[in-house]
C-alpha cells in the first residue's frame, strides 16, 4: 500500500473523528487526528474478526485514553464491525452504540471501557497477563493455541497517572511480551504543554521497569511498521514512543492544546477537508477506496479465526483443545465445599481461604492474588504455583493497578480472577472497582479486616464507611457473611452472578452458626434466622454483629421482647427482592433495630434505629473496641426499649 492511499484512509479518520466531535458539539478531536497515521499502519498488523468481536485467538487494542472516541468509533466502523455510520452520526446521544467514552459490552468491538486514564494501560497489563495465563494451560511446545498480541493506545495523561507505573512495573516483573504499548507523545495537555507539569524521561523510566523501548515518527508509515515489525519480536513488554501532533491535519489548529476537547468549527474543518483533497461540503464520508482497504479487516478475520477453528481439530492440538475446553466451560459442581462446624470458631478471612483453594482446584481459570498482602488475606492457593506458570499472582503493594489488571483478565474471556487486600484500601482501588461495575465485570474482590474487629492497628486500618460506599455502587454485590457457612453459601452466588463481587471478611474469629434459617435463603441476600412468635421487634445485623443480635435476642426474650433476628449478607441482594419477600423477613408491624460496625446510614431504608459507628475507629483490643462503641448486649437492649416507648 503506497504513502498516497494510507494518507488518504488516515485522512478519513481524521475527518470522520472531526465530523462527529462537530455534529454533536461535544468531544475530543485532537488524539483522533494525531493518531490516525499510527491507526492506519496498525489495521495491517492487527489480527482481528470484525464478525466475531468475541474470538478467542484475536489481538486485543485497548485505547487507554478512551477520551478518543472519534478515533475508535471511526475505526471499529471502517473495519466492519457492526456500527454503521448512522450511529457515528449519533456521537454522543442518548441511546447511540457512540458513548462519550468507550463502554465494555455496548459498543461491538470495544474491549475494555475506559475514560477514567492510567486504568487502560492496566487493563491491557491485565490482557496479557490473561493471555500469557491461558497460554500456560493449554498450549504445548508444539501445538500454540494461544498466540496473540495485546496492543494498547495510550497518551501523556495515561503515564502521568500513579496507577500506569504500578501496573507497568507489573508487566516488567512478569516480561509480558505479548504487550505492545503505543504511547501518543504529542507533549500536550488541556493546560498546555506537559511540561508545565511533567518533565520526567518516558524511555529512561520505562527501562528502568525492564520494558524494550522504541521510539518512531508517529507520521511517517515506514516508520511506524518497521517499529512494530520489531515490536512483535521482542521477548519483553514494549513501548512505542510515537511522536505526534495532536490535531494533525486541523490547519492552524494543528499542534495546539486547544484542539484537545473541543469542535474545531464548520469553517476550519471545510478548510481542511479542502487542503487534504477531501470535498469540503461532504460530511460523514468515506471513498470508496478506502472503505474497500479497510474493510480486507473482515475477510482477514474470517479466515484467521477459520484457520485457528481448523487447527484446533488436529491431530496435535486434540489435548490442547480439551484443556481449551474445560477452561471455558467451568464445572462449579465439581468444587468440593469445604465444610465447618457449628459452634466453632472460625474468622471469616480463614473460611474465605479455605474456600478460595476449593474453588482454584476445581476451576482452572481461577486465579489471582494479594496486594502483598496473602498470609493476612488468607488468599494464597496452596500448592498451586506462582504465576505465569501458577494460579498464585504478586502484585506487590500497588491495589489500583491489581484491581485495574484484573478487571483486563475479566474482560479476556473464559477466567474468573480475584484480587484482595484489607478493605479499608479498598479506597486505593475504588475506581477500578466502580468500572468493573460499570462494565459487568466478573472480578472477585476480597477485602478482609471488615471493621474495628482489626483491633490494635487503630483507626487508619479500621474500615468505617466503606460498606456504606459500595453498596451504593450500582451493579456491584457486597457479601459480609456472618460465618464460615454463610461464606460459602455467598460465593455460590457469586459464581452464578456475572457481575462484580467483594467479600468483606473478619480477621476475628466467628462462631459457626447452625444451619437452620426460619425463613428466606442467603440468595435473596436476606434471611430470618431467628422467629419468635408475636415478635414486636427485628434485629438485623450483617457480619460479626449478626452473633451481636442473636444474642440480644435471646435476652430481649428473657425481659418478654420478642425478636426476630434477620441476617443480610449481601444489602444490595436483599434491595433487588420484593416487598412481600422482605415484609416475611422484615416484618412491618415490628418496630426495627439494625446493628453494623460502620456508617450504616443506608440501613434507614429498613430501620426505625440504627447502631452503627458514628467515629472513626480506635487502636485496641476487638472486644474492648466494639464494647467501646457500643456493641453490647445492653446496649442493644437499651435501643430496642427506646424504640418500644
Amino acid at each position: 500500500m503506497d504513502n498516497q492511499m494510507m494518507k488518504k484512509m488516515a485522512d478519513t479518520i481524521r475527518f470522520l473523528a472531526a465530523d462527529m466531535i462537530q455534529q454533536a458539539n461535544s468531544g475530543h478531536p485532537g488524539a483522533p487526528m494525531g493518531l490516525a497515521d499510527i491507526a492506519v499502519v496498525l489495521s495491517k498488523h492487527l489480527r482481528h474478526n470484525p464478525k466475531n468481536p468475541e474470538w478467542l485467538n484475536r489481538d486485543r487494542l485497548v485505547f487507554s485514553g478512551g477520551h478518543a472516541t472519534g478515533l475508535i468509533y471511526s475505526l471499529l466502523h471502517l473495519w466492519g464491525y457492526d456500527l454503521p455510520m448512522e450511529e457515528l452520526k449519533r456521537f454522543r446521544q442518548l441511546g447511540s452504540k457512540t458513548p462519550g467514552h468507550p463502554e465494555y459490552g455496548h459498543t461491538p468491538g470495544v474491549e475494555i471501557t475506559t475514560g477514567p486514564l492510567g486504568q487502560g494501560v492496566a487493563n491491557a497489563v491485565g490482557m496479557a497477563m490473561a493471555s500469557r495465563y491461558c497460554a500456560n494451560i493449554v498450549n504445548s511446545e508444539t501445538a500454540k493455541i494461544i498466540d496473540h498480541n495485546v496492543y494498547c493506545l495510550c497518551g501523556d495523561g495515561d503515564l502521568m497517572e500513579g496507577i500506569s507505573y504500578e501496573a507497568c512495573a507489573v508487566a516488567g516483573r512478569y516480561q509480558l511480551d505479548n504487550l505492545i504499548m503505543i504511547y501518543d507523545s504529542n507533549r500536550i495537555t488541556i493546560e498546555g504543554d506537559t511540561s508545565l507539569a511533567w518533565t520526567e524521561d518516558v524511555r529512561l523510566r520505562f527501562e528502568a521497569q525492564d520494558w524494550k523501548v522504541l521510539e518512531t515518527d508517529g507520521h511517517n508509515y515506514e516508520q511506524i511498521d518497521e517499529t512494530l515489525e520489531l515490536a512483535k519480536r521482542e521477548n519483553r513488554p514494549v513501548l512505542i514512543i510515537a511522536h505526534t501532533i495532536i490535531a494533525k491535519g486541523a490547519l492552524e489548529m494543528a499542534g495546539d492544546h486547544n484542539s484537545h476537547g473541543a469542535p474545531l468549527g464548520d469553517d476550519l474543518i471545510a478548510r481542511a477537508k479542502e487542503a487534504a483533497g477531501f470535498d469540503p461540503e461532504k460530511k460523514f464520508y468515506t471513498h470508496e477506496d478506502v472503505l474497500v482497504r479497510f474493510s480486507c479487516a473482515v475477510e482477514k478475520g474470517e479466515l484467521a479465526e477459520k484457520a485457528w477453528n481448523h487447527l484446533l481439530k488436529q491431530t496435535p492440538y486434540i489435548e490442547q483443545n480439551e484443556a481449551l475446553e474445560r477452561l471455558l466451560h467451568p464445572d462449579f459442581d465439581a468444587i468440593e465445599w469445604p465444610k465447618f462446624e457449628a459452634g466453632s470458631d472460625v474468622a471469616t478471612r480463614d473460611s474465605n481461604g479455605k474456600i478460595l483453594n476449593a474453588i482454584a482446584k476445581a476451576v482452572p481459570g481461577f486465579f489471582g492474588g494479594s496486594a502483598d498482602l496473602a498470609p493476612s488475606n488468607k488468599t494464597e492457593l496452596k500448592d498451586m504455583g506462582d504465576f505465569p506458570l501458577g494460579k498464585n499472582v504478586h502484585y506487590g503493594i500497588r491495589e489500583h493497578a491489581m484491581a485495574a489488571i484484573t478487571n483486563g483478565i475479566a474482560a479476556y474471556g473464559p477466567l474468573l480472577p480475584f484480587s484482595a487486600t484489607f478493605f479499608v484500601f479498598s479506597d486505593y482501588l475504588k475506581p477500578a472497582a466502580r468500572i468493573a461495575a460499570l462494565s459487568g465485570l466478573q472480578h472477585f474482590f476480597v477485602w478482609t479486616h471488615d471493621s474495628i474487629g482489626v483491633g490494635e492497628d487503630g483507626p487508619t486500618h479500621q474500615p468505617i464507611e466503606h460498606l456504606s460506599q459500595f453498596r451504593a455502587l450500582p451493579d456491584f454485590y457486597t457479601f459480609r457473611p456472618a460465618d464460615a457457612t454463610e461464606n460459602v453459601a455467598c460465593w455460590k452466588i457469586a459464581l452464578k452472578t456475572k457481575k462484580p463481587s467483594a467479600f468483606v471478611c473478619s480477621r476475628q474469629k466467628l462462631k459457626v452458626l447452625k444451619d437452620d434459617i426460619a425463613y428466606g435463603s442467603v440468595e435473596n441476600g436476606g434471611y430470618m434466622i431467628k422467629k419468635r412468635d408475636n415478635a414486636t421487634v427485628t434485629l438485623i445485623a450483617s457480619g460479626s454483629e449478626v452473633m451481636l443480635a442473636l444474642q440480644s435476642g435471646c435476652h430481649l426474650e428473657e425481659r418478654g421482647i420478642m425478636a426476630n433476628v434477620v441476617s443480610v449478607p449481601c444489602y444490595e441482594l436483599l434491595c433487588e427482592q420484593s416487598k412481600a419477600y422482605i415484609d416475611t423477613i422484615i416484618d412491618p408491624k415490628t418496630k426495627v433495630l439494625a446493628i453494623e460496625a460502620a456508617s450504616g446510614l443506608e440501613w434507614y431504608r429498613f430501620a426505625d434505629d440504627v447502631l452503627r459507628m458514628e467515629s472513626f475507629g480506635a487502636s485496641g483490643k476487638a472486644d474492648e473496641l466494639f464494647k467501646h462503641f457500643g456493641f453490647t448486649i445492653p446496649n442493644v437492649i437499651e435501643r430496642v426499649e427506646a424504640l418500644l416507648k
